[in-house]
């Protein structure tokens, strides 16, 4: 079994432009002659990477603790596209999912500089999927990001952005990407992983 770690280290991480970025401080040090280590941090619910629930866009969407763990924790198809997603590519991304493995095809996870098209999301949406992950710090054009999330997040579909798959190849893996339980929250970091069974 292989595990693949596809989070960023927080206190390093990818920040969306104008987010307050992760802050760290040290309470206690045994460097200094305290008893324990103790670190206390702040950050936004959506540094590094990090789930989008509907609740981000939508005043009566979910929030990150009503949505049920079966989105975040499955089967999963990771499959590798740069530049914009199209509509043909979306249909194309599925359908190569689903005869790899159908329940894998609920989670998709996008290797590489993609950006999806707010056609593509349509073809996400209308499919049924329960999550859709890519490596950028938000799935849609960095300038205009309200249109694809709002198509997205609107079917339900959970985002998992600023996820790392240089070290992951195409093809079905088991995924965790459990948020914090955060009560009433927009969005929560996560230490995603991808698991690969023995081949």
């Amino acid at each position: 079994m292989m595990i693949y770690d596809i989070s960023q280290e927080i206190f390093s991480c990818q920040v969306y432009p104008g987010d307050p970025a992760p802050e760290k401080k040290v309470l206690s040090s045994m460097e200094t002659g305290d008893l324990y280590n103790l670190t206390a941090f702040s950050m936004c619910a959506h540094n590094g990477t990090h789930i989008d629930a509907p609740f981000h866009f939508f005043k009566d969407g979910k929030t990150v603790d009503a949505i049920c763990l079966d989105a975040f924790v499955g089967k999963a198809y990771v499959a590798e596209h740069q530049g914009i997603v199209s509509c043909d590519d979306a249909a194309k991304i599925l359908e190569k999912a689903k005869v790899q493995e159908p329940e894998a095809a609920k989670r998709i996870l996008i290797k590489g500089a993609a950006e999806i098209s707010s056609e593509a999301a349509k073809v996400f949406a209308s499919s049924g999927i329960l999550l859709l992950g890519n490596e950028s710090q938000t799935v849609g054009p960095e300038d205009e990001p309200m249109e694809v999330h709002l198509i997205l997040l609107g079917a339900n579909i959970i985002l998992l952005e600023g996820i790392r798959l240089e070290q992951v190849s195409e093809g079905v893996y088991f995924l965790n990407a459990a948020p914090l339980n955060l009560s009433g929250a927009d969005g929560s970091p996560c230490r995603a992983v991808l698991i690969a069974a023995d081949r």
